[in-house]
């Protein structure tokens, strides 16, 4: 079975619309260059409606002690998904500080990338292969997906997720060639920016459990 990561929920109609539909876990961003971006009392909110099987996840990038303690205390997530130039020691901190599971995305453009994946090997719980981003501003969301013939004789040891530019359209397609155990969407869900379309979302889920 493939898991599905919806990321990037803002309303109680989208997060209400992957749960039912079968996503495994939900996403919630804090960055506020991002058109996902959300208050953590928003994301308290919405992550009642969760049924207690569906992990939350806090989508962050470079987070201080003083913003993970400040988050810890309003949100309390499952896991928190680090976007930034975190080290492994940073990642064994933050755990230590939150006591939250940790999932680190690693920008992925050429298969020199994927050797970062091992120097994380301890410090994350899950790693998140996600596509380069040009300026490397926002955490994802962009609709950019990277070779995945790279993960071709080259998939991670620990658990993984494969993100970047996937949607109903291409995710089975992605799925064949790399055999990932979980995938993660956000833009590919949207009928613009930050907006989700409740129908892309119900679609996607449906292809990655067909």
């Amino acid at each position: 079975m493939t898991f599905v990561k919806i990321c990037g929920l803002s309303t109680r109609q989208s997060v209400e619309v992957a749960c039912n539909a079968g996503a495994d876990y939900v996403g919630f961003v804090f960055f506020p260059r991002s058109p996902r971006n959300i208050s953590y009392e928003q994301a308290a909110i919405l992550a009642r409606l969760l049924p207690p099987s569906t992990p939350s996840v806090a989508v962050m990038v470079n987070p201080d002690d003083v913003q993970l303690l400040t988050m810890k205390s309003i949100f309390e997530p499952d896991f928190i998904q680090l976007h930034g130039n975190e080290s492994p020691e940073r990642l064994n901190h933050i755990r230590a500080l939150t006591g939250c599971q940790i999932i680190k995305a690693l920008p992925i453009a050429a298969k020199s990338d994927l050797k970062n994946i091992d120097l994380f090997d301890k410090a994350a719980d899950i790693v998140l292969l996600d596509a380069k981003t040009p300026s490397g501003t926002l955490p994802g969301g962009m609709g950019l997906s990277f070779d995945w013939n790279l993960l071709k004789n080259s998939t991670p040891s620990i658990p993984w997720m494969l993100s970047g530019g996937l949607n109903a359209d291409n995710v089975k397609e992605a799925l064949l060639l790399t055999d990932a155990p979980a995938v993660d969407v956000s833009s590919g869900v949207e009928s613009s920016p930050g907006i989700k379309d409740l129908s892309k979302i119900k679609a996607f889920i449906a292809a990655v459990k067909a």
